[in-house]
């Protein structure tokens, strides 16, 4: 098991401001950090791949589709060619940083809905695009694991459940599902009881609060999430996902409206000890 931090909690896009973070985070004891690709391009995440390594960190990378015209749902051919351009864009990206896992909800625009479930038309519309990505993660010896969020963020995938199943129906071994504690305490009947059953589709998760503030400050059940993990046999990254008001603009895109922790640093210090204690009595 390896331990991560999400650059989210200061911002969606790194540049040379936010080396110096890195070091901080080596010092606390983490293994890696998960790189935000929401724009940029592949030099300049050579550049940050450099800062990243240069303090012996290891990386993971998180997307999001940004629009309808890079929608793999879409019942339009150029909206789904669309999204091919863009996530091959963010395998690019993920290869230059030297990532492992390029995780997020990699299927469909954020706040955007039907008003029904997932239709059969729209998994058979986004599988091939998946797989295509996945045999293009493959050369760079990267796994795409697809984050399955709570119904009222997307309606494509919404459980560990929806999101493995869809993951059997790409069928690629680079393609997986990330398991995020946040949205299984919402969607989930057992947010523990759920991982043993689809453990063999987990390739990443994120470590995140009820209320995504500081882990082990709120009411998710990390003895049982840990117990669960750890007893199916997970030995992947265990990467916090947290939010802050920090940035006005990613506030509002993540609904953070008040001060979910103390202090920046209360997150990433706490966070850190309850994933090493829990990890460890998991045992």
């Amino acid at each position: 098991m390896r331990i991560g931090f999400n650059m989210l909690l200061w911002t969606p896009f790194v540049t040379e401001e936010h080396f110096g973070l890195f070091e901080t985070l080596k010092q606390t004891g983490y293994d890696g950090v998960e790189i935000p690709l929401f724009n940029g391009d592949v030099k300049h995440y050579e550049q940050v791949a450099t800062a990243v390594k240069d303090q012996g960190l290891a990386c993971t990378t998180v997307t999001v589709i940004p629009d309808e015209a890079h929608n793999p749902i879409s019942p339009e051919a150029a909206h789904r060619q669309g999204a091919r351009e863009y996530l091959a864009w963010a395998v690019d990206c993920s290869a230059a940083l030297g990532a492992e896992v390029l995780c997020g909800p990699f299927y469909q625009p954020l706040g955007v809905f039907s008003g029904q479930g997932p239709t059969e038309e729209e998994k058979e519309r986004a599988a091939p695009i998946h797989r295509e990505m996945a045999e293009l993660a493959k050369q760079a010896d990267l796994v795409l694991a697809a984050e399955s969020l709570n119904r009222f963020e997307c309606y494509f995938l919404n459980t560990l459940h929806d999101a493995a199943a869809y993951a059997k129906r790409v069928g690629h071994p680079n393609f997986g599902v990330t398991h995020d504690t946040f949205h299984a305490n919402i969607e989930e009947k057992d947010p523990a009881g759920c991982i043993a059953g689809n453990i063999d589709a987990i390739r990443h998760v994120h470590i995140s609060e009820n209320d995504r503030g500081t882990p082990g400050r709120g009411h998710v059940q990390w003895p049982a999430i840990f117990k669960a993990l750890r007893g199916a046999g997970y030995d992947g990254w265990m990467t916090i996902e947290a939010f802050s008001r920090a940035l006005p603009d990613l506030a509002a895109t993540t609904c953070v409206w008040r001060d979910l922790s103390g202090s920046l640093e209360e997150v990433y210090t706490e966070g850190y000890k309850l994933i090493k204690g829990q990890w460890e009595a998991a045992a």
